[in-house]
């Protein structure tokens, strides 16, 4: 891997991915968005992978772009910002679109883009102590590529909000949003991790990958015969699945299916 991102896979199936630039406050530049998207697409495609858990070294998750890329993109003609501006977005939709439960480790800042991976994440865990910020207006410019994310997350109006104001604010906020899912003191942050890692494996993985599929295609609001039919042909396709097997053999024989890391 890049130096800047550290990747490594637990016995039990979970992809640990850290940014690794705690001097910028694991900021991301061009290197670390490519180094980043392979990372995802390999976890992706790893059958060992179960979850993702994405963090951040040192003190802080991630405090948005590089001021550094920020200057260079300035500096840059439009045609090149367009090709830098589709690398961020495909790092993204990496993220967001990975089979697989990813879960964002978050202390510190979560800044601009920072923000914008925990929103692409399924689960967010925050430190009391954390602050977010969809803070690019402040820079001149919009939080155009992790819009639909943030959107997504805390809905249309908050969203707005957010990214208008571009104010830092406080996990506890950030909880009430929706964009965490959970505020811990600091030091019972890995506990709080590894409570969540266990849940997310005794889940079968196929079932996790189909109910990421399947919600990525339903949005609020009525269901009609075109979303009856999906969810409908999804659930008889998968309930004649092994895993399903599987799942209904050990609930009636009283024992953890074999995807379990606990199963013996």
């Amino acid at each position: 891997m890049n130096d800047n991102l550290l990747l490594s896979v637990r016995s039990d199936g979970v992809a640990l991915l850290a940014l690794n630039r705690p001097d910028r406050f694991n900021a991301f530049d061009e290197d670390l968005i490519d180094a980043l998207k392979d990372a995802l697409e390999r976890c992706a495609q790893d059958p060992a992978v179960r979850v993702v858990l994405l963090s951040g070294e040192g003190k802080h998750f991630c405090a948005g772009a590089d001021i550094g890329w920020m200057q260079r993109a300035a500096a840059a003609p439009e045609a090149d910002n367009r090709v830098d501006a589709e690398r961020f977005a495909a790092m993204l939709a990496a993220l967001a679109g990975c089979p697989k439960p990813t879960v964002a480790r978050v202390q510190g800042l979560a800044l601009g883009g920072g923000a914008g991976l925990v929103a692409a994440c399924d689960i967010a865990i925050a430190t009391q102590d954390a602050a977010f910020a969809i803070s690019e207006a402040r820079f001149g410019i919009l939080p155009a590529v992790i819009g639909p994310y943030v959107l997504r997350a805390v809905g249309p109006r908050q969203a707005q909000r957010l990214a208008l104001m571009a104010h830092r604010f406080s996990a506890d906020e950030a909880l009430r949003l929706g964009l965490v899912h959970q505020v811990v003191a600091s030091e019972g942050l890995d506990e709080a991790m590894e409570s969540t890692l266990t849940e997310l494996l005794a889940s079968g993985p196929a079932a996790q990958a189909e109910i990421k599929a399947l919600f990525a295609q339903l949005r609020v609001g009525d269901v009609g015969p075109a979303v009856q039919q999906l969810t409908a042909q999804t659930i008889a396709r998968v309930r004649t699945t092994p895993e399903a097997r599987e799942g209904f053999a050990a609930f009636t024989e009283k024992r953890l299916p074999t995807w379990n890391p606990d199963h013996e």
